[in-house]
């Protein structure tokens, strides 16, 4: 593992630099990809890479049931059948391999996003990116070394509709921006207490566990709700959360035009108020960000949607997902649905309907092109920091005071040893 000076000394571009690489490809050059992890995310994103131009060579998953199921379906996208492992390690060793797109479990993200890159391969990397700050460090300097195109799966950076709503806000068009909200509601059903059984068939449980520390098989510990245990998973913060949270720093980085925005102050609370169950992440939460000039709320409720928020929208429509920047001359709420100004005298101003290219589409034209794609590692870094440092916040009960251009917490050692987490041996991070 590079030690801290290493890092800090790697110098950081911008997004939409060029990433100079002897092997850019030409503008009609079919990508070979590779698919890591296809249960969920993994079977929502090869589908549309592959109708991008990307040839799906290789499909790697532990669950021989899904690398059936899931293969089936490339195939009929591409035309032909990718090849089907289990090992991670075919994937790096075949040199056709141009990019890999990973959905695991984010336990596993550091240490396959790393050796992904040092085995001179394009990343796609679903969010949150990691799971603790030094990891995100680790692999936006393995990036930028390598010279590799990383996307992070923060969908939301591709979308015409926010990319305009974020000029408007930057623009001036609701007066000086003194507040950020973001908020997720949702309804997440119990997942009970089973007991402890034995792995299902044909499954390699050691090898999925990987980094993370060695406990007893359950099914609440393994597809789906792993991200509800802080062994594999982020909380919500992370899991939903990362998405409205990266608008809000969108809009944060473009008022002050810098992508190094920081906080200064965190503070976080909530709890599991609502299902007994084995869930140990909470079902509500509050975090507040202090940015010295302005403040950014996430609120997270899981036990009701929003019905009486629908700002003039059809309740179909939903506001359960939403970003909104409160400014001195009115009020602009972005989500799925579009984005629309409410002004100071009550009317109703400028609005758009989502529309746009799709994030894994940048990807493959910015492994052509070699430019930096549209949620690019360091973009996708620091919004998933911002699930982090809630996340810290609240695991200590208490706020922390973040230095920002240090990415630490000065004279705080409890939040500091958070910076970092523990690896099940042989699973270490990789020096890059």
């Amino acid at each position: 593992m590079t030690d801290r000076r290493s890092f800090l000394k790697t110098a950081l571009a911008g997004a939409g630099a060029v990433n100079l690489n002897p092997r850019a490809m030409g503008a009609n050059d079919r990508p070979t990809i590779a698919l890591v992890g296809g249960r969920n995310r993994g079977r929502q994103i090869v589908i549309p890479a592959v109708k991008a131009g990307a040839d799906c060579k290789t499909f790697c998953d532990l669950d021989e049931e899904i690398l059936r199921k899931v293969g089936a379906e490339i195939a009929g996208a591409q035309g032909h059948a990718p090849e089907l492992v289990k090992q991670f390690e075919r994937v790096l060793d075949d040199k056709s391999i141009d990019g890999v797109m990973i959905a695991t479990p984010d336990h596993w993200h550091a240490r396959m996003g790393l050796l992904t890159l040092q085995a001179g391969k394009d990343l796609y990397i679903e969010k949150p990116l990691c799971q603790t700050i030094r990891e995100g460090q680790l692999i936006r300097d393995a990036a930028r070394k390598y010279n590799r195109v990383v996307q992070v799966g923060t969908q939301r950076r591709s979308g015409e509709s926010f990319r305009a709503a974020i000029e408007a806000v930057a623009s001036g068009k609701i007066g000086k921006v003194c507040e950020v909200k973001a908020w997720i509601y949702q309804v997440r059903r119990t997942i009970g207490n089973p007991p402890d059984s034995k792995p299902p068939a044909g499954i390699d449980y050691d090898a999925w566990l990987g980094p993370a520390p060695k406990r007893p098989f359950n099914e609440n510990r393994f597809h789906y709700n792993w991200r509800f245990f802080w062994d594999y998973g982020n909380s919500e913060l992370g899991n939903q959360g990362v998405h409205v949270l990266d608008v809000a720093l969108w809009g944060i980085q473009s008022l002050r035009k810098n992508i190094h925005a920081y906080p200064k102050r965190i503070s976080a609370t909530g709890g599991i108020y609502w299902l007994d169950d084995a869930k140990e992440v909470p079902d509500t939460q509050a975090v507040a960000y202090d940015y010295g000039d302005l403040m950014l709320h996430f609120e997270l409720r899981s036990f009701a949607n929003d019905r009486a928020m629908h700002v003039g929208e059809p309740r179909s429509g939903g506001t359960d997902f939403y970003t909104a920047f409160y400014g001195t001359e009115g009020t602009l709420m972005a989500g799925n649905i579009g984005w629309k100004i409410f002004r100071a005298d009550g009317t109703v101003g400028e609005s758009m309907k989502p529309g746009g290219e799709t994030h894994e589409k940048n990807w493959i034209e910015c492994m052509k092109s070699r430019q930096r794609p549209n949620s690019d590692i360091e973009i996708g870094r620091l919004s998933t920091m911002l699930c982090h440092l809630g996340n810290i916040s609240y695991k200590l009960g208490r706020d922390v005071k973040f230095n920002g251009p240090k990415e630490d917490f000065p004279g705080d050692r409890e939040a500091t040893a958070l910076l970092e987490k523990q690896y099940r041996a042989p699973y270490v991070l990789p020096r890059v």
